[in-house]
């Protein structure tokens, strides 16, 4: 983890912000006291089809039809 001044962030930005998309995090300084962190944000990740199989389980009841007062409160 690296820590810079106010002054050194504005002056070096572009380049602390490569480095945080590096994975490096950097805390911006008012002095000695800490005031604000930067970090890369991550990017997110793409579904993939299957990716549940093995980890739901759907049982028998799901395909059986519905009662007809259960069709009847869904209008159908």
């Amino acid at each position: 983890m690296k820590t810079v001044t106010i002054h050194k962030a504005k002056t070096t930005l572009s380049q602390l912000i490569a480095e945080a998309q590096a994975g490096e995090e950097i805390i911006i300084a008012r002095g000695k006291d800490p005031v604000a962190r930067i970090v890369a944000i991550a990017k997110p990740g793409r579904r993939k089809a299957g990716s549940l199989k093995g980890k739901i389980k759907i049982g028998p009841e799901f395909f059986e039809p519905l009662p007809e007062a259960e069709l009847k409160l869904w209008g159908l």
